[in-house]
């Protein structure tokens, strides 16, 4: 794939890092910080950056998977969060090129109704199993999640970066 003018050329993920990174999420998003319907999810992000980045390794069944250890845990209906997980993989694999070639804060607001699906999935299956509405508020979460991108595209591609001035210690 030819690169956009000014991307640098990153090294391969390590594999231990990506499920490092998605298991950390995880364990911010079960950290017991009380039930606030804006609290951005951690775990949204950080799937959808390795699926933007690394499809191959981080796609629908990881999300899925993620989504019913998440539903576990919130003892919410089972389900809801795999399927809004799914379905946000699914459509961040489906423009996953196309993000690719546009700048990190462009990226976030493309990422905006992506974040903003899986939330309005999670919403309605809450509700139709009888739930009751949070509040206004629930729509921050997105705008929040998108406000993260950048924060996250810099963190999690910062092991991948290579050496500015390559030398004999440093070939590439």
């Amino acid at each position: 794939m030819i690169l956009p003018r000014g991307q640098p050329l990153l090294l391969p993920a390590h594999p231990g890092f990506i499920w490092g990174s998605l298991l950390l999420a995880l364990m911010l998003d079960l950290l017991p910080l009380g039930r606030v319907p804006w609290m951005p999810d951690f775990l949204a992000v950080v799937l959808v950056f390795w699926s933007i980045h690394q499809p191959r390794r981080v796609g629908l069944s990881a999300a899925f998977v993620f989504g019913l250890v998440l539903d576990v845990h919130q003892a919410s209906l089972l389900g809801q969060h795999a399927l809004a997980y799914a379905v946000l993989i699914y459509l961040a694999i489906m423009v996953h090129r196309r993000i690719l070639w546009f700048a990190v804060p462009a990226q976030a607001l493309q990422m905006l109704p992506l974040f903003a699906a899986a939330h309005a999935i999670t919403l309605v299956l809450r509700l139709i199993g009888g739930g009751i509405f949070p509040g206004w508020s629930v729509l921050l979460a997105p705008l929040l999640e998108a406000l993260m991108w950048p924060i996250v595209s810099w963190l999690l591609l910062a092991p991948q970066r290579r050496a500015p001035n390559p030398d004999a210690n440093r070939p590439l």
